[in-house]
């Protein structure tokens, strides 16, 4: 993507994060409407609905041709990844949010033709936004990030999810053994930045396309690698589990799969 055209739909992104940013916020000491989707575990409230209405209401308005893949199904009925596509997650961390007040996020993303574009990742409580297009950059804020080092499993922290772990599925207690310690933030938006400022060497959890096509983006840009835990590379639209890390530490992890 152009700087100048990421210029420009940073601008309005901005401007409809910061909306939901206010909505939120104005419902933070309400009692939540809040359904379940999947289990008890898997939970709604309205906030999550009504960012997604306005969201989608924002693009429709300004990409007219563009279709959205929403996680609350308010968008389009997506079955490919062809044409310009946008994939949002109006409230990423819905228990966080509701039990904790805190580690949730809003992410919002460009891909077209399957590539990413560009993209928006808003720590909503941390008032942390990370955003960036491909061949452009990544920024904190207003600030430029810089690609994190690039460390072995070894030498750093891991982001990872407990059930994951728990039933160690694709070696993952042997990923939490061989890092320096293990972190659940239960928020992929959340645990991608974490990777991204180099404060985890990776994170892995079983994604929807609304849980990692924002960060995926990011992580590129920055020189970190998003997979599967076998080295494959997802499609936009994958459902399973997907792996951010440094280079390094992804090395290890899909060498323990065959180990």
């Amino acid at each position: 993507m152009q700087e100048a055209t990421y210029r420009q739909w940073d601008e309005q992104v901005t401007n409809w994060i910061d909306e939901a940013r206010k909505n939120i916020l104005a419902h933070f000491h309400e009692t939540l409407d809040v359904e379940q989707k999947s289990g008890r575990r898997d939970l709604v409230t309205q906030v999550d609905k009504q960012n997604e209405q306005r969201f989608v209401a924002h693009i429709r308005a300004a990409d007219p041709d563009a279709r959205i893949l929403g996680e609350e199904g308010l968008g389009d009925d997506v079955q490919d990844d062809q044409g310009r596509l946008w994939i949002l997650d109006p409230l990423d961390g819905t228990m966080n949010f509701i039990k904790q007040r805190d580690d949730f996020a809003i992410m919002l993303s460009l891909y077209v033709d399957g590539v990413g574009q560009a993209a928006w990742l808003y720590d909503v409580m941390g008032n942390r936004l990370f955003h960036g297009a491909k061949g452009v950059g990544v920024w904190l804020n207003d600030k430029k990030m810089s690609a994190p080092k690039n460390l072995p499993l070894s030498e750093g922290l891991s982001g990872l999810s407990g059930p994951l772990v728990s039933h160690d599925v694709d070696h993952m207690q042997a990923i939490a053994a061989t890092s320096l310690g293990m972190r659940i933030v239960g928020s992929a938006g959340i645990a991608f930045t974490k990777v991204l400022r180099g404060q985890q060497v990776c994170y892995i959890s079983y994604l929807r396309p609304w849980d990692f096509a924002t960060g995926k983006i990011l992580a590129e840009e920055l020189g970190l690698v998003v997979t599967t835990v076998d080295g494959q590379t997802p499609t936009v639209l994958s459902y399973g589990v997907v792996l951010v890390a440094t280079k390094q530490a992804q090395k290890d992890i899909v060498a323990m799969q065959t180990a």
